[in-house]
């Protein structure tokens, strides 16, 4: 199979500073200061309060708009699984090849591949599933130090706010891999686990990828939460680390096992 021309990939592209804002791409001057999501959270300076309070409610209105462009593009998706890692994942780092791997044996398996649309190892998932010919989804969201989609991205939507480009990871995904990450992984990885703990989402499988790289995060748990029974031991069962790509996607694609975690105290 003849591999596409990834998009983006132009010697002549701009070089000048750019963002993505939800749908908008803005460069040059047009790069505000200020990110929707810092808008929405902050504080109004002192003064300003009266102002920003009758803001508010039309702020719900771009909230929703965000949720309906999310469910519409992503309603016939089909199955997929979201792939979670490091933006800062260098092209030549081993966890790249593993990212690629693991998009690629997606595809294969017959499942869409769903990123953050970053670069990284969300970029590595994305060109493995490109690669093999399969759907490649990047959910994007608006950052100040990041310009847009991965070029290996051929279904993306772009978000001001997190919480709505969450939503999506979750709803139309049937389970996470989660490679080497920062805080954004983290967050990610632990609030699909709170979901499943909780019991808002069932047949949710998560995996880890990377032995080495997890493995003190798991030792914690056990010698530390569990020791002091802030976690159940069957709590524990609901993630499933590895470094074999096959296991991974055999797992995530077979859906959860039949543990029932217990609720949280």
């Amino acid at each position: 199979m003849e591999r596409r021309q990834p998009a983006g990939d132009d010697e002549s592209a701009t070089s000048e500073p750019s963002r993505q804002v939800g749908p908008v791409t803005v460069r040059g001057d047009q790069v505000p200061r200020t990110t929707t999501d810092q808008r929405l959270l902050d504080a109004p300076p002192p003064g300003e309060l009266a102002d920003w309070l009758h803001a508010d409610p039309w702020r719900v209105l771009r909230i929703q708009s965000e949720f309906v462009e999310g469910f519409g593009t992503l309603a016939e998706l089909g199955p997929a699984v979201s792939v979670f890692g490091s933006a800062r994942t260098k092209p030549d780092h081993p966890t790249y090849e593993l990212g690629v791997r693991v998009g690629r044996a997606l595809v294969e398996a017959g499942y869409a591949v769903i990123t953050g649309g970053g670069p990284g190892a969300m970029e590595a998932a994305n060109k493995g599933a490109w690669e093999a010919g399969g759907t490649s989804v990047g959910l994007g969201i608006e950052l100040p130090f990041e310009s847009g989609l991965n070029p290996y991205v051929d279904l993306g939507v772009n978000f001001r706010y997190f919480f709505a480009r969450k939503t999506m990871f979750v709803k139309y995904a049937q389970g996470f891999i989660v490679l080497p990450g920062g805080f954004g992984t983290l967050d990610e990885l632990f609030e699909a686990l709170t979901l499943v703990q909780t019991r808002k989402v069932t047949s949710f499988p998560i995996v880890l990828m990377g032995t080495d790289y997890w493995g003190g995060l798991f030792d914690w748990l056990r010698s530390t939460a569990l020791s002091n029974g802030t976690v159940n031991a069957a709590d524990l069962d609901l993630l499933r680390l590895t470094d074999d790509v096959d296991e991974a996607v055999r797992h995530v694609t077979q859906g959860a096992t039949d543990i029932e975690p217990h609720p949280a105290e």
